[in-house]
């Protein structure tokens, strides 16, 4: 079985790992080439990975000229399935697809493509009405979460072309990262984090990740608990929005934005609690990420996180939007530490048996016999 996956290249949230992570164990069970569009920290990833890939480079996100390139190397070389990721992968997937009749093309959904765009108008409008006009096209859908089947039926799909796949993590890679003082110390000075629980939220700053909920949520933990400390990281839009918010609630000393994160792991092992705050997931990869270092959880009751977390066993959920929910969960935490190494422990323990990359694999593999034995 040959399978060409397409994505952009450009990707540094969920889909970006997603992809690694899947292809670094599915290239043992097919023979698989990535293709993407750019140069830059995926197509390294991906090459130290040692999965093969290649770029055609765009010189823009609307030219064209790669798709006689692609559909040239899908009839060389002969593909049995043309697998795409992403808004951009699906534009040039939909094109594809004109010139290549025979061969079956998937798309796997990795987020609610109505929200994927909410920091820019102009993209919000044009590239979101471009993916759904694509999305409509392809043969077969993978969705990397429950929650977002009823989406992709929404653009008249029937339920027998979807097929779930949950994101899974390989725990079984070693991982590296620094000391938490070799970390916490670029930022500041060590008595602002000593002796303090310390709270994380690693994400794109962006509105629909829910940032404004987590500073909210600090403000009300802070007036009650003066050995807390809230680090966000990440880089985007909402930067400057975020920090005048920090700055309002006279939070300066107690919530930090620390910019972009090279090693998400550095973060990890440098916080006790890790919070996403969205108001719309999947199957964020940032819990797995923080599960392989026994972290323990509290997430907004998005997406399929539910099928990972159950609330007040391992880990805790809170209604998207729900500050003060959200502070209840953390206060609990507060007033019964042990609760937070018993929680990280449950939840490491559930993600390696349920989410692995392995699993993952192993599912997609099934999901491209099933389609092929349609054919």
């Amino acid at each position: 079985m040959k399978v060409l996956h397409l994505i952009s290249g450009g990707d540094t949230g969920g889909a970006k790992t997603h992809i690694i992570n899947l292809c670094s164990k599915l290239k043992n069970l097919v023979a698989l080439k990535i293709i993407c569009f750019m140069y830059g920290q995926f197509y390294e990833e991906v090459k130290d990975a040692g999965i093969d890939i290649d770029v055609i480079q765009q010189s823009s996100r609307f030219d064209l000229s790669v798709v006689d390139k692609i559909a040239k190397i899908i009839e060389n070389e002969n593909y049995d399935i043309i697998h795409c990721h992403g808004a951009r992968a699906n534009f040039i997937g939909m094109f594809l697809k004109l010139k290549i009749k025979n061969k079956p093309f998937i798309t796997t959904v990795h987020s609610d493509f109505d929200l994927d765009f909410q920091d820019s108008f102009y993209k919000r409008v044009v590239f979101s009405f471009l993916n759904k006009l694509a999305l409509k096209r392809f043969d077969y859908f993978v969705s990397v979460g429950s929650a977002l089947i009823d989406k992709i039926k929404g653009l008249g799909v029937s339920e027998d072309r979807i097929f779930l796949l949950y994101n899974g993590f390989d725990f079984s890679k070693e991982i590296s990262y620094v000391h938490k003082d070799e970390f916490l110390s670029k930022f500041f000075d060590k008595r602002i984090y000593e002796n303090k629980i310390v709270i994380g939220n690693l994400s794109r700053l962006y509105k629909v990740k829910g940032l404004d909920v987590f500073i909210k949520a600090a403000n009300i933990i802070v007036k009650k608990y003066s050995n807390v400390l809230f680090l966000i990281g990440g880089s985007g839009p909402q930067r400057e929005s975020l920090n005048l918010m920090i700055s309002e609630y006279n939070l300066n000393d107690k919530v930090f934005l620390l910019g972009s994160i090279k090693n998400p792991y550095d973060f990890f092992n440098s916080i006790d609690i890790n919070v996403i705050s969205s108001y719309s997931e999947t199957f964020p990869y940032s819990i797995l990420e923080a599960t392989a270092l026994e972290k323990c959880c509290i997430s907004s009751k998005v997406g399929s996180v539910p099928d990972l977390i159950d609330d007040g066993k391992n880990g805790f959920l809170f209604d998207a939007g729900d500050y003060r929910g959200l502070a209840q969960k953390i206060e609990i935490l507060l007033q019964n530490e042990n609760l937070i190494k018993e929680f990280g422990h449950l939840l490491s323990k559930k993600a390696k048996e349920k989410f692995s990359a392995e699993n993952m694999a192993r599912m997609q593999f099934e999901i491209y016999k099933s389609i092929l034995s349609k054919k």
